[in-house]
């Protein structure tokens, strides 16, 4: 690059600098930095609803968030300025390869090359999980045993959760598909308890079948 297509972008960096100084200190001089019911002219908000105070909550988010990336911007042109003082201007921070003109043009503070700029943004940027999630694995379900290879048949995670849910919830019948009462209100609430396999149930069902019966002839 040379030295006068240089001073163009030295010349382009300082009046965005000066720029972008002028809108922080403008939106900082709406009340930004006082306290919130400084700026509402109030004594204390602690005596208002929430609500009453909504649209100037807001207003004072938005200006904070304005305000915010105004600031990262600012410190990308500074970056930029220095760059040129070292000689380093117009290269790309990731590959190292020249930045086109054409990019600089648009962007003067840009760090990174087009091709650079575009894997970065296209990267998953989520909130990483916690590393215990690696061995927690499913984070809620993980101690459902019911298809465990070993046949597991005590008391897991499940029979915890129907055991909660038996007291009541905030599903009604038509949230739990199957259910139909108040009685069966959590999942595979059809499970018999107590017994390994359905089969378990039937000698007991027949004897007070035949209980019944007994009581019926007397």
């Amino acid at each position: 690059m040379n030295s006068e297509t240089l001073t163009k972008f030295k010349h382009r960096l300082e009046s965005e600098e000066k720029r972008l100084q002028l809108q922080i200190s403008k939106i900082e001089s709406s009340g930004l930095g006082e306290a919130m019911q400084g700026s509402l002219g109030e004594l204390s908000v602690y005596d208002n609803h929430p609500a009453d105070i909504g649209d100037e909550l807001f207003e004072r988010s938005k200006d904070i968030a304005l305000r915010d990336n105004e600031n990262i911007l600012l410190e990308d042109v500074k970056t930029a300025l220095n760059k040129i003082q070292n000689h380093s201007y117009g290269f790309c921070d990731k590959c190292g390869q020249e930045i086109a003109s054409e990019r600089l043009e648009a962007i003067p503070w840009a760090s990174q090359c087009l091709k650079c700029q575009q894997e970065t943004e296209s990267t998953d940027v989520t909130a990483p999980r916690p590393i215990e999630e690696d061995l927690l694995n499913p984070p809620f379900k993980r101690n459902f045993l019911d298809s465990d290879s070993r046949d597991f048949v005590g008391f897991d995670g499940e029979d915890s959760l129907q055991s909660v849910l038996r007291y009541g919830s905030s599903d009604s019948p038509q949230d739990i598909p199957g259910a139909n009462n108040y009685k069966k209100l959590f999942p595979n609430s059809d499970e018999h308890q107590g017994l390994v396999e359905w089969t378990d149930a039937i000698p007991a069902e027949d004897s007070r079948q035949d209980e019944k019966t007994k009581k019926a002839e007397r």
